[in-house]
């Protein structure tokens, strides 16, 4: 996947000079936040590879590193994803060429025909553009489908709209999947975003204890996201591509009188693996919730329960 990061690094942009007058120099574009890359994202991305296949463009995203609503409004939703695993997922989707910008001042003063005629066209070489059916982009968002129509009429880019995505009724939204997440449904939060929830972070030095312990652990700093409730949960955890079977706790560990911790950190132990993994980066993905955190009278009856845990993620993994 191809990354462009920053306005700077697209107004430089030179297609042409990079693949000559090829598709490849063309671009379908869909433009969003696309936080949690859900299936109503999926839905518009899986229509923006189909677009791309007509109209002989690369897919192309471009998307925002912060939300635009906290520039315009002050505020914003915490995120559903982080930014890495938002672009793992983009990937994983099939999209060839991101555009990761920063939502300031030069951005959000430009008009809706400034944006089309200077990075869409001008720079992406644009044949067909994508967007939600409640998009508004541009200056005072008066750039809606409608208005976007007018200018791809004009300036030659087909444009299509996406409709919202239902499950069981109710349209799929990162604001229903983050209370989902939040209440620890993650059934509900797995047929909204149709994988299960996860983070993504890199793999940092603890103290030790669980390899005292015999379960060694990978500590976690997970990037800013959606994590559900503390507990012990199964998971599956994703290296270098990979998946392999784990068990992980969310919590504050409260066994340990000494621990500083006053926010909840993510250990996770690779079941039937070994090896160095500090300074990576580790995919944790949660599967079912085990038990709740707890304080344990001591290490040998912490032992024997992180034997249990083990053995209820493997059954909860093989189900």
């Amino acid at each position: 996947m191809r990354m462009i990061e920053g306005l700077d690094a697209l107004l430089g942009l030179d297609l042409v000079g990079v693949y000559g007058d090829t598709a490849p120099s063309h671009s379908v574009v869909a433009v969003g936040v696309f936080d949690g890359v859900h299936l109503g994202h999926q839905r518009l991305l899986h229509d923006l590879l189909e677009l791309s296949a007509q109209l002989q463009g690369m897919p192309t995203v471009v998307t925002f590193a912060n939300h635009p609503d906290q520039v315009l409004h002050g505020n914003a939703p915490p995120p559903l994803v982080s930014v890495p695993l938002r672009l793992r997922l983009l990937r994983r989707a099939g999209i060839a060429r991101v555009v990761l910008l920063q939502f300031e001042p030069r951005l959000q003063n430009l008009t809706a025909r400034e944006f089309a005629e200077q990075l869409l066209v001008g720079k992406l070489r644009t044949r067909g553009l994508l967007l939600g059916y409640d998009s508004a982009l541009g200056k005072d968002r008066e750039g809606t489908p409608e208005r976007f129509r007018e200018l791809g009429a004009e300036l030659g880019f087909a444009v299509r709209t996406g409709a919202p995505f239902l499950v069981d009724g109710q349209p799929v939204s990162s604001t229903a999947i983050r209370a989902a997440i939040a209440r620890g449904d993650l059934t509900t939060a797995q047929r909204f975003l149709g994988r299960y929830p996860g983070a993504v972070g890199t793999v940092v030095h603890g103290d030790a204890r669980g390899r005292q312990l015999g379960f060694p652990t990978a500590n976690l700093s997970p990037e800013p996201g959606a994590l559900p409730p503390n507990g012990v949960y199964a998971v599956e955890a994703i290296l270098d591509g990979r998946v392999h079977p784990a068990v992980a706790n969310l919590g504050l560990r409260p066994t340990f009188a000494g621990s500083q911790t006053t926010s909840a950190r993510l250990e996770v132990h690779l079941l039937d693996w070994s090896g160095d993994l500090y300074g990576r980066e580790l995919e944790v993905v949660f599967r079912q919730h085990l038990r709740p955190e707890r304080k344990f009278a001591g290490l040998d009856e912490l032992k024997t329960q992180i034997a249990r845990d083990v053995a209820a993620a493997r059954a909860a993994l093989r189900a």
